[in-house]
């Protein structure tokens, strides 16, 4: 494989090992947010923006983890027919079925964009009686999005690389197992 398409896997799975694992703490901030929302119900006055702010929460939650989640092989799949395949064949029928993920990233990225600029340009607000801007949630929807795209492509060309017989960009989880079994070989 080129060096630039090594590179350009090495950096995508790079950003989203670290995006993703801010991602997660976004968790935890959302729990705040409900307890918080919890107390207030029961003692205070109700705070009317904590509902649309862990909703908000959970998007970016999803959408920034998704190319982790993709990275680390972590997406919902057949494994009853595809975990007995071999590693060439499982490279062969993903190299298929990422175009389809490809496509509708595509589509999805192109539709966030729109949806975007229009939140910016009119300065749209959400329709609850808090009425937050939704240009901030829709920029950081289109960056996973692109994020997940851009991973995507990424597994693509370590697919295309598996059928070739060569590996770059092992997985995390992957690269994990591989040091654990090299310390037990080496006692």
């Amino acid at each position: 494989m080129p060096d630039v398409i090594k590179a350009y896997v090495r950096i995508v799975d790079a950003t989203n090992q670290k995006v993703g694992q801010f991602a997660m703490y976004l968790v935890v901030v959302m729990l705040i947010v409900l307890f918080y929302s919890t107390i207030s119900k029961n003692f205070f006055d109700p705070s009317l923006w904590t509902l649309e702010v862990a909703q908000f929460i959970m998007v970016a939650y999803y959408l920034l983890g998704g190319g982790y989640t993709l990275q680390n092989g972590s997406h919902v799949r057949m494994d009853l027919v595809y975990g007995g395949w071999s590693p060439k064949t499982k490279a062969a029928v993903d190299c298929f079925t990422i175009l389809f993920l490809i496509f509708y990233l595509g589509i999805l990225l192109r539709g966030g964009i729109s949806s975007t600029t229009y939140a910016l340009e009119y300065g749209e607000r959400g329709r609850s009686i808090w009425r937050p801007y939704m240009a901030p949630i829709k920029i950081i929807a289109c960056i996973g999005i692109l994020l997940m795209l851009a991973q995507a492509v990424a597994e693509l060309f370590k697919d295309i690389a598996r059928l070739r017989g060569v590996e770059i960009g092992i997985r995390p989880a992957e690269d994990e197992i591989r040091k654990e079994q090299g310390e037990e070989s080496s006692q």
